[in-house]
């Protein structure tokens, strides 16, 4: 079985975003500007959120979708309730919007939040709820939603591995107060590096647009609420508009590529969870998941074996609070989040993206049925 490179994403400049990186160029204003607005534009256009403020990278969607609670009357030290196993970014962006991080652990299955572990963790500092659809799969949003409206909680949807999923025939990003998403390059929509955060709220919108200037309002150096430089450049933005282009065809690739590797592979499905699609939902095809179901199936053996075939893995994230030394100084012990903990120590995940034929696809099943076949 020859090796071949198999990367976890790639981003390709198509014709379109050449068109527009060279309209931005020849302005010789290539900071926030028209085609940031443009982009803005046409992601409302494609995905029907009402106002969309473009950052410049996930994590400040998060940074500044938070901070705005403080024009409602958050105070800092504060509480968000959040996921403990996410990418470290969930974390981070609580801390670096001035709140604390009340951690909840997740689902074993959907590697989701635990909707019937939430309320547990509500006191009369709560201020929020931000719920992150993993590897592109909805939260259950219906009984997050009860929660929150039954606490008077706000929402924010982390929804940076998550374009175009749906749940109940809801696009996801419209259940809650507001969405954020990413476009780094290993997602559906790739801007070399950028962020979106979409809302049907206008007030929202103009306090985000405030943040993202260093919380200014309509003159320089009138600053009325933490923000941060987080503004778009118009390069980033024009290649941004050239992956909206191809956004629908995008998705379904990759879709076809999630279903045909999960068919290659259903009788594994023994060994580990895989990805998980309900009949009610569209799960946006982010990545491969694999969680294993029995420790003694070596994650780290697993995790070497596919990187030394050229396959890029990388671990399902682990539990925030008790796995990562970024956040020991909270003194959470190893224990206090069992099914995120054992994620981190058993699961990983790698691309399924659109420029992989069919062969790289037989090549990922033939390799992970040659690990899993000395368990048989």
């Amino acid at each position: 079985m020859e090796n071949r490179k198999i990367n976890f994403g790639e981003g390709r400049i198509n014709e379109t975003a050449i068109r527009h990186l060279l309209d931005a160029i020849q302005t010789n204003w290539v900071s926030q500007g028209p085609k940031v607005e443009e982009f803005e534009k046409k992601w409302g256009e494609l995905f029907g959120y009402k106002y969309n403020v473009a950052v410049s990278n996930g994590t400040d969607a998060d940074i500044h979708a938070l901070a705005s609670l403080y024009d409602l009357g958050a105070e800092r030290g504060d509480e968000i309730i959040i996921p403990a196993l996410a990418f470290i970014a969930v974390g981070n962006s609580v801390l670096a919007a001035g709140f604390k991080p009340v951690f909840v652990d997740v689902e074993k299955h959907t590697l989701n939040i635990n909707p019937n572990l939430i309320e547990q963790k509500i006191t009369n500092k709560t201020r929020a709820i931000m719920v992150v659809h993993t590897m592109g799969k909805p939260c259950d949003m219906d009984k997050i939603m009860e929660i929150a409206k039954k606490n008077n909680l706000r929402v924010i949807e982390d929804s940076c591995e998550a374009h175009g999923a749906t749940y109940k025939g809801k696009l996801i990003g419209t259940f809650g107060d507001m969405a954020t998403f990413s476009a780094y390059a290993a997602h559906l929509i790739w801007a070399g590096e950028g962020g979106m955060i979409s809302t049907n709220e206008e007030n929202f919108a103009k306090i985000l647009r405030s943040a993202r200037t260093h919380g200014r309002e309509s003159i320089y150096f009138d600053h009325v609420r933490f923000g941060l430089n987080s503004r778009m450049t118009d390069l980033h933005a024009s290649i941004g508009l050239g992956s909206l282009t191809e956004f629908k065809n995008i998705f379904e690739k990759r879709k076809q590529n999630l279903y045909y590797l999960l068919e290659k592979t259903k009788d594994l499905q023994k060994f580990a969870f895989f990805n998980l699609e309900e009949s009610y939902e569209i799960v946006a095809p982010h990545a491969f998941s694999i969680t294993l179901k029995d420790p003694r199936y070596d994650f780290k053996k697993l995790y070497s074996f596919l990187e030394s075939k050229g396959i890029q893995c990388k671990r399902n994230f682990g539990s925030m609070p008790t796995q990562h030394k970024a956040f020991a100084f909270m003194n959470h012990k190893l224990g206090e989040f069992p099914e995120s903990e054992y994620i981190g120590d058993n699961g990983l995940h790698f691309g399924i993206h659109q420029y992989l034929v069919k062969d790289d696809l037989d090549y990922i099943s033939e390799n992970l049925h040659e690990y899993f076949k000395q368990f048989e």
